[in-house]
């Protein structure tokens, strides 16, 4: 969890060593579904507005001798509905 301004960003980290495909794409539906859940509760439970709540990613992919070969950061994610 981070503060950016005013928002409130919710940040999974997703690292994958010299695999096939890129580690953004492990993240799936149910896992965003989850964290929504938990930051809609954390709002609630805090006093947050829920209006200034998002969910990034950042996606790191390693390659050989442990290199990083790329770094990118998603901001604000679409929920999928459940």
């Amino acid at each position: 969890m981070a503060r950016d301004g005013e928002d409130v960003a919710f940040v999974e980290v997703r690292t994958r060593r010299a695999e096939r495909g890129v580690a953004a794409e492990s993240l799936d539906t149910r896992k965003l579904q989850r964290m929504w859940r938990c930051a809609m509760e954390y709002c609630e439970a805090q006093g947050v507005d829920p209006e200034c709540v998002r969910i990034d990613l950042v996606s790191l992919d390693i390659g050989a001798r442990d290199s990083v070969a790329h770094i990118e950061h998603f901001r604000g994610l679409e929920i999928p509905d459940e």
